[in-house]
């Protein structure tokens, strides 16, 4: 029997004590920070209940067993088996991600990004004094895709590092292996590094239609560096626990310069949870997946009912609605309207970048009631 997976009640979330709980008042309903409103995986709570009991709670040391439980699940889940090699721990993608901008390039060399994009690798590009090039998503009906000609002339003007959200938060594409396999070639032309920000990978619908960047072709083995997490698709951004995934022995050692801590600096517990999951969480994460595909087109009704002057586009994974408010006349802020209103805490499309100020971000990894009650409440400021 597979495992169930549960949505709490306000009444429990409430008494939670992470960020998207305690950051706004009781009469606010929050729905922007990426973590989901479920029960956890009954195999990660029982591998942690395990760990307190026998009060085994200190430094995180050698965990073969994570590499192999990945190695396990992405070849089950993509047909893709990673060297275990070439995999070491971090303590979260961002901290993987800027360690590896660390030795990769000099501050003050260029770093890409395809906006609108996660508002954190804005952050990542400057903690490293990097110079930031934006290199926008093509956008056709929120049809998105990799602008390869914009892509390719910045290249040519001295990129260095290529941070691809893959799949792209927040818009909610999977890049096609055609796409990525055209990039792996620019990037080998200019000898760009692509590090492949991937955490969103197990929550594809389909998961055929996901690729990881390693898998697309031998040139892509040769530029790219994946990191990966199960704290989205398994609820653990708390347990700091993440992976970076070379198949390169010529990146591989180019990344040895890494300091030991950055894997030190993880967690215990994340490498037992995040191995749990891998290993023996497959089930859940299917009922999941189903529960939040019946959420993705809920969110469709309920807009086309609710809200027909807002476009959404169901997106390929995930539990991340991109709304388009432009038609509303809420001005350039309309999450702090929608907050100020209707008591719903959004994120508001600025943070993804400059051009788009008329967008919201809205996790429905929740239940179909709070859900439903946020829309109603937009609705209903509007």
């Amino acid at each position: 029997m597979a495992d169930e997976v549960r949505a709490l009640s306000l009444d429990q979330l409430r008494k939670r004590k992470s960020v998207k709980w305690r950051q706004f008042p009781d009469d606010v309903l929050p729905l922007p920070v990426a973590e989901m409103d479920f029960a956890s995986a009954p195999a990660i709570k029982a591998a942690l209940l395990d760990m307190v009991e026998r009060s085994d709670t200190g430094y995180l040391g050698p965990f073969p067993e994570l590499f192999d439980a990945f190695a396990k699940f992405s070849t089950q889940r993509w047909g893709w088996q990673p060297d275990i090699k070439q995999m070491r721990i971090a303590t979260d993608v961002g901290v993987g991600i800027v360690e590896l901008m660390r030795v990769l390039i000099k501050p003050g060399e260029k770093v890409m990004l395809n906006s609108p994009v996660y508002e954190n690798i804005w952050r990542w590009i400057t903690e490293v004094a990097a110079t930031t090039v934006d290199t926008p998503l093509i956008e056709e009906d929120l049809n998105y895709k990799l602008d390869l000609v914009a892509i390719e002339k910045e290249y040519k003007n001295g990129v260095k590092i290529h941070i691809l959200c893959h799949p792209h938060n927040p818009v909610g594409v999977i890049f096609d292996k055609q796409q990525l396999a055209a990039l792996a070639e620019l990037a080998k032309r200019y000898q760009v590094v692509i590090l492949s920000d991937e955490i969103h990978a197990p929550l594809s619908y389909d998961a055929k239609s996901f690729t990881p960047f390693l898998a697309v072709s031998d040139l892509a083995k040769e530029v790219g560096i994946i990191i990966t997490s199960a704290s989205k698709s398994f609820n653990l951004a708390g347990l700091k626990c993440a992976l970076i995934i070379t198949q390169s022995s010529a990146l591989q050692e180019r990344i040895n310069k890494m300091p030991l801590a950055v894997t030190w600096r993880a967690s215990l517990f994340g490498a037992v949870a995040s191995t749990a999951a891998y290993a023996q969480s497959s089930d859940w994460l299917d009922q999941l997946l189903i529960t939040l595909d019946e959420n993705r087109k809920l969110v469709a009704d309920l807009i086309q009912s609710k809200l027909p002057g807002v476009k959404y586009q169901i997106p390929d994974f995930g539990y991340l609605a991109w709304l388009d408010m432009s038609n509303l006349g809420l001005g350039e802020d309309p999450a702090a309207k929608i907050l100020e209103k209707g008591k719903v805490a959004l994120n508001g499309g600025v943070l993804y970048g400059p051009k788009h100020k008329n967008f919201v971000r809205l996790n429905f990894g929740t239940s179909s009631e709070l859900i439903t009650e946020g829309i109603n409440r937009i609705a209903k400021s509007l």
